[in-house]
């Protein structure tokens, strides 16, 4: 899934990790934004995109809905948020999604 004949990412992956690569630091979109992005898919495709493909983008800029980072990555994906200064919520691991989200189009 999402793998092209020669095994590496398909048309669909490079389209959502182009768009990863995009997002400026101290930003983030979450999995639904990227889909809406790139107008096919939704959240579970681009999580599976990021589980298969990610690793090699800014990763930690990708979140759940509510904030919060990929599963298993947290304690990494913290201290990525606190040297780009992405906006946290007050008392909360959880990303401001209203003062961090990227709407893939400004500069930062």
């Amino acid at each position: 899934m999402f793998t092209d004949e020669d095994g590496g990412p398909d048309e669909y992956a490079d389209e959502v990790l182009a768009v990863v690569e995009r997002i400026p630091p101290g930003r983030v979109m979450s999995y639904g934004d990227i889909a809406e992005y790139v107008g096919r898919g939704g959240p579970r495709q681009v999580g599976s995109v990021m589980s298969a493909w990610g690793g090699g983008v800014p990763w930690w800029r990708v979140v759940r809905a509510d904030g919060s980072p990929a599963s298993g990555h947290e304690v990494r994906a913290l201290s990525h948020y606190a040297a780009e200064a992405t906006p946290l919520r007050p008392g909360s691991d959880r990303v401001d999604m209203r003062k961090a989200r990227w709407d893939g189009e400004s500069g930062g």
